[in-house]
C-alpha cells in the first residue's frame, strides 16, 4: 500500500464512522468511535463520538500506529 493508496482511502470514508485503533508510546492501545471529518495534504480529523477532535498523519495508517476496524 501506498501513501496515495492511504490518501484516497481516507477521503473517500470521510463522513463514515468507523472503529479506530491507536497504538501509542510504550504499549498502549486505545480504542475509540468517530467520524473522519477533515481531510488536509498532510493530516486527517477524527472527531469522536464525545465530541473530541483528533488528527493523524495517513503515515500513522500506512505503518499500522492507527488502524480503521470496521
Amino acid at each position: 500500500m501506498t501513501i496515495s493508496m492511504v490518501k484516497k482511502y481516507v477521503s473517500d470514508n470521510k463522513g463514515v464512522e468507523h472503529s479506530f485503533r491507536f497504538k501509542g508510546s510504550r504499549n498502549q492501545t486505545e480504542e475509540f468511535e468517530g467520524t473522519i471529518t477533515g481531510v488536509y495534504p498532510a493530516i486527517f480529523v477524527i472527531t469522536l463520538n464525545d465530541s473530541k477532535i483528533r488528527s493523524f498523519s495517513y503515515s500513522d495508517l500506512l505503518i499500522d500506529n492507527l488502524e480503521i476496524l470496521d
